[in-house]
């Protein structure tokens, strides 16, 4: 018979876990959907589950004694060491038959620990969802205690999802298009200056969809968002574009 064998850090990191869910309402949850763009490329920051081919979003437990957009700045920090940035509260995840329990029970494998021993995980779990936009050069993924790593993957070609968080992701995108215009989500990621190419470049991006030239910066002009700046001269033979930078709010 083949020996059981135990990964004696991941009991270690297991445990821990465990022991901060004592302060934890550990019914309810937070899942932080980051987005970034690159090379016009609409990106998610994902973590992946230790030994398995299996990702997830940036999600924990709320404490006892703080707010839930508290606790979501505190999870993104533990998870990938992201803090200062907006985040936006979306959607609550609440249906009944959530699957959570089968998944949290794979970070048992390889332990000499037994998942039946805490039964709070096995309860039903709400979680409340926040998503940001955030410039791609400024995020550095790192390792943490409840997941190898984190890595940023094209929205288009997402590797294997765990718990429900395909349905997050979709609704935290649907929630990122219809905020475009009214919550300046482009403010956080786009450089001091840009032309007005480069910003319907990341609105297509987003929405996933070409947009008229002409209706797009007439939209935007009238929004009276923009700063108009000088012009951006390449050496090429075409008429230089105007550099814009958003208003100070």
């Amino acid at each position: 018979m083949t020996e059981k064998i135990i990964n004696p850090k991941k009991v270690r990191d297991l445990i821990k876990i465990t022991d901060s869910l004592s302060e934890s309402i550990a019914q309810i949850s937070v899942d932080c959907v980051i987005f970034g763009f690159h090379d016009n490329e609409l990106k998610i920051l994902l973590s992946k589950f230790p030994e398995l081919d299996l990702w997830a979003l940036q999600g924990g437990f709320v404490g006892q004694t703080e707010d839930v957009d508290m606790a979501a700045r505190r999870v993104l920090e533990e998870r990938t060491g992201v803090k200062d940035i907006f985040l936006q509260q979306f959607h609550v995840f609440g249906k009944a038959n959530r699957p959570t329990a089968e998944f949290l029970k794979l970070g048992f494998v390889d332990t000499h620990l037994n998942f039946d021993d805490f039964p709070f995980l096995k309860q039903r779990i709400i979680s409340i969802g926040y998503y940001s936009l955030v410039d791609f050069f400024k995020v550095i993924p790192k390792a943490n205690l409840f997941y190898d790593y984190c890595q940023w993957y094209d929205i288009l070609n997402l590797p294997p999802l765990a718990f429900d968080h395909a349905e997050i992701i979709e609704k935290a995108l649907t929630a990122l298009r219809k905020s475009l215009d009214y919550e300046l989500i482009g403010f956080n990621l786009m450089y001091d200056s840009f032309t007005m190419n480069e910003l319907q470049k990341l609105y297509e991006t987003i929405l996933g969809e070409t947009l008229s030239r002409n209706n797009f910066q007439r939209k935007i002009l009238e929004m009276d968002i923009l700063e108009r700046l000088e012009k951006k001269f390449t050496g090429g033979a075409h008429k230089a574009p105007y550099l814009y930078r958003f208003k100070s709010r």
